[in-house]
């Protein structure tokens, strides 16, 4: 039985590699063209897998080829889809051009994504609720992601908010009474509290900020600085691991979905939290979303080698 429930997005990653971005109205020739696993809620489901969670994926894909070949993908990484809907018409899929810098631009169409609702997210996590984690970013409709949530907070599980991306109309009213833990970046953290968030001590005044507004406990992530927690019985500060960074895509989804394995083992709080950090640093060694995403023994010896 899973012990770790992700309600999320799940993508088709097309990604063109070009020397330089065009401008407008420009044509450049790609040298590369790529396609990988995406969608926040797919990657942070398969850091958990990876991480050795035993993980459900509650989305929807559309009934095209790129379905089709998503369930096939995670079927052998082994999650259970049994919460994945089939939903006639095409899969969410992002378009992403990577210049030679490593800079990126993505257009991200929802496709099935934008059909899930706050009834079927809800009734999904409480077939699931022997779970023990609910872990859910924003890259599908929030009435959605409230919905998993306060089925998740009511059957008792612990719940995991990560608030990529804030919604234009900000979070949705009542969520973070029903999340245990919060994860916002140092953007998202500001736009949320309305805090200007630039290192290490505001970061905490936001993560405090967060707490207030209603979630148990609040994580800020700070990139190469690391991150910082607040929680009812502490606050602390847990530094990134040094390492040669080339692409910094999916290092949040990493450090979401491996904090969630670890948490559903009942690692201490502050290994949980250096697993997770250890996962998303090694996140940007590689290249790509889902390739990037890094393998229990990977993370271990990342934490007991450094």
């Amino acid at each position: 039985m899973p012990t770790v429930a992700c309600i999320g997005s799940l993508n088709v990653d097309l990604v063109v590699r070009v020397a330089r971005m065009p401008g407008t109205g420009e044509t450049v020739m790609g040298h590369a063209l790529e396609r990988h696993l995406g969608g926040k809620g797919l990657n942070q489901a398969l850091a958990a897998a990876r991480a050795g969670g035993q993980v459900a994926l509650v989305g929807a894909v559309g009934t095209d080829d790129g379905g089709a070949w998503m369930r096939a993908e995670l079927g052998a990484e082994g999650l259970d889809l049994s919460a994945v809907a089939d939903v006639e018409g095409p899969s969410g899929t992002a378009l992403i051009e990577v210049d030679a810098s490593g800079a990126n631009r993505i257009v991200v169409v929802p496709g099935a994504n934008g059909w899930l609702t706050s009834d079927y997210t809800s009734a999904q996590v409480q077939r699931l609720a022997p779970a023990r984690i609910a872990l859910a970013p924003l890259e599908v409709p929030p009435v959605a992601v409230l919905g998993a949530l306060r089925a998740a907070h009511s059957a008792g599980m612990r719940t995991m908010l990560n608030t990529a991306p804030v919604p234009p109309e900000g979070l949705p009213e009542g969520i973070l009474e029903v999340t245990d833990i919060v994860i916002a970046n140092e953007h998202e953290a500001s736009q949320i509290t309305g805090r200007d968030v630039d290192g290490i001590d505001s970061a905490y005044a936001a993560a405090r900020a967060l707490r207030d507004l209603g979630a148990g406990s609040a994580i800020v992530t700070l990139g190469a600085e690391g991150a910082v927690w607040s929680t009812p019985e502490g606050e602390g500060h847990t530094p990134a691991y040094p390492v040669t960074a080339i692409d910094t895509v999916a290092a949040g989804d990493a450090f979401c979905g491996v904090l969630a394995a670890a948490l559903a083992d009942d690692l201490p709080w502050e290994l949980a939290l250096r697993r997770a950090s250890a996962a998303g640093a090694l996140a940007t060694t590689i290249a790509g979303a889902a390739p990037s995403l890094p393998t229990a023994e990977a993370i271990t010896r990342l934490v007991e080698d450094t």
